[in-house]
């Protein structure tokens, strides 16, 4: 039988490469977005389904996972891809804007995993892949908003791992680096009035861009590849890293120091 893989977020970036990617290989794939109605190319892909799926709508998610399940019968892999960064000097940040990312990137992440346990628990294996990034394991001024999302995601990933191993169901993150998708597009910049961070920002986003420059960019393509290899090499392995940048500031990291500095 054919396995069948269920992505959050495959309207843009790695999400849609890795639609694309999973339905080559043959896989089945419930494709879900907030706004089905705009895509075209997906709509007319074999073997793929193309539906509504908001991680901040609970009757969506359950919509979704029966749409799929009546489908196709079943869901071996879920991507929990779906997520944006908010970024900018944290004290400038309002209450309202850190909740909507946390909605988004870390509870809609769980209740998307939640809807879907008791299906891979019940078939007797299943493999979670949660898109994390390098801002789940280094931490760089203005983007403790995201970073802290993307920590979280990290430690329950982490958890998780342990507490399904002995049910046959594998927990995995993919951390990217800076990659060119439409996610930038997303970012939103927290509007700052405080003087005091101005020169701050702009000396630390000079460095970074000088920093980053020479390194070989990773594309969406890039990382598709690599969640379908988590998908598919049978190990228990948690972390898959990926871009020449996240291999950089984990060097830096791991020997205590500051790159942008």
């Amino acid at each position: 039988m054919k396995k069948t893989i269920f992505i959050t977020g495959t309207s843009t970036g790695f999400g849609r490469e890795a639609t694309k990617l999973f339905q080559q290989h043959g896989w089945n794939v419930i494709a879900t977005m907030r706004n089905p109605d705009k895509e075209a190319e997906l709509q007319q892909l074999e073997n793929v389904l193309v539906t509504r799926l908001d991680v901040q709508d609970q009757t969506s998610i359950t919509q979704a996972v029966n749409e799929g399940l009546n489908r196709f019968g079943k869901i071996d892999v879920l991507i929990n891809n779906a997520g944006y960064s908010v970024m900018g000097a944290f004290e400038s940040s309002t209450h309202e804007q850190l909740l909507q990312m946390y909605k988004v990137n870390v509870f809609g992440l769980m209740d998307v995993t939640r809807a879907i346990l008791p299906y891979m628990r019940e078939q007797g294996h299943g493999t979670i892949i949660n898109l994390s990034s390098i801002a789940g394991v280094f931490g760089f001024p203005f983007g403790s908003p995201y970073v802290s999302s993307k920590f979280a995601v990290e430690g329950f990933s982490e958890s998780l791992h342990h507490e399904l191993k002995p049910l046959n169901i594998g927990v995995k993150l993919i951390e990217p680096g800076s990659v060119d998708t439409n996610f930038r597009n997303n970012v939103q910049l927290i509007k700052n009035e405080i003087a005091a961070y101005n020169e701050h920002f702009a000396t630390f986003m000079g460095n970074l861009s000088a920093l980053t420059a020479p390194m070989k960019p990773t594309t969406a393509a890039d990382v598709a590849q690599l969640i379908y290899e988590a998908a598919t090499d049978n190990t228990d392995r948690l972390r898959y890293m990926i871009g020449e940048d996240a291999e950089f500031y984990i060097r830096k990291k791991d020997n205590h120091e500051i790159p942008w500095q």
